[in-house]
């Protein structure tokens, strides 16, 4: 299940970085829409473990750029 689930979030982020790089609008959201639902397949089939680390790696970046803005005078 881990193996599915790992498959299905390489298959989102590389559609999503195709789907920002991209000139032509009709693969752009073609991407777009791939990127959405495997993602949602991803946390459809992962397990708890994934579905935490997903949650928590935006988390830890936002509040260590807090964190950095908060100590740089301005």
């Amino acid at each position: 299940m881990l193996i599915i689930s790992l498959i299905t979030l390489a298959i989102a982020s590389v559609s999503a970085f195709l789907s920002f790089n991209l000139k032509e609008d009709v693969v752009k959201v073609s991407m777009g829409c791939v990127a959405v639902l495997s993602s949602l397949l991803t946390l459809l089939v992962a397990p708890w473990i994934l579905k935490l680390s997903i949650v928590a790696i935006p988390l830890v970046i936002d509040r260590l750029n807090n964190l950095s803005t908060e100590e740089s005078p301005n």
